[in-house]
């Protein structure tokens, strides 16, 4: 295991699968998963629509639902495959897990604008875990008070890479300080698919939860 520590920054990083199994693992799911269209293929970023530009699904326990760029997607039933790797998840973090959002890379021009996974349906002592298949791309942390010209501070961000058959936790309070966005890379030709498994409260009052207007904001991700 690698430790990633900065102020408020916990991760920790480790090769979750052989490359023989993240190879398996990449083609059925390439088989298996069926990916959003129309209105759930868009984010909401200060009003305006976008589409994503990535391919998107959401899978976990039935009747689950989870609200973020001012969409609501629905759980569709999990797949044997994701199961297999909520389940080595689980054996590798001791923690549970009933949702995961699936993002498919086509190559290096798909790609995750910044973003903080604190939406109110999480639990907020759940740390959130990321499987990344196929083409390694790179990962970047900014602190919040670092952000845009206008930033209080001066931090510099923190990078990694993130390979084929490897396992991301982002620890508490790492969401609550650190954005977080995997730039374009024009080099990356090959295909890539990362799962974020979490874990969505059922009991909260939908009126109550924050919707944060530059989540997943996708026009300042062409950095």
């Amino acid at each position: 295991w690698q430790k990633i520590e900065a102020e408020g920054l916990d991760c920790d990083y480790a090769q979750l699968f052989s490359k023989e199994e993240a190879d398996n693992l990449f083609q059925k799911l390439e088989e298996e998963l069926v990916y959003a269209t129309g209105e759930e293929a868009t984010v909401q970023v200060f009003g305006k629509v976008y589409s994503i530009p990535r391919k998107q699904a959401t899978y976990g326990d039935a009747g689950l639902t989870y609200t973020y760029s001012g969409i609501t997607r629905m759980a569709c039933p999990w797949t044997p495959t994701l199961e297999d790797i909520r389940d080595a998840v689980t054996r590798t973090t001791g923690q549970t897990f009933n949702f995961v959002v699936v993002n498919r890379y086509k190559d290096g021009l798909d790609h995750m604008g910044e973003h903080r996974d604190d939406e109110r349906e999480l639990d907020p002592l759940c740390p959130i875990a990321s499987v990344s298949l196929g083409a390694a791309r790179d990962f970047v942390f900014r602190h919040r008070d670092a952000r845009g010209k206008m930033s209080g501070r001066r931090m510099e961000p923190v990078k990694l890479e993130l390979a084929h058959g490897s396992f991301l936790l982002m620890n508490p309070p790492t969401n609550t300080f650190w954005y977080h966005s995997l730039p374009v890379r024009k080099r990356i030709s090959r295909p890539r698919i990362n799962l974020t498994f979490r874990r969505v409260q059922r009991c909260l009052d939908r009126s109550t939860m924050a919707v944060h207007s530059d989540r997943y904001g996708e026009p300042a991700s062409q950095s």
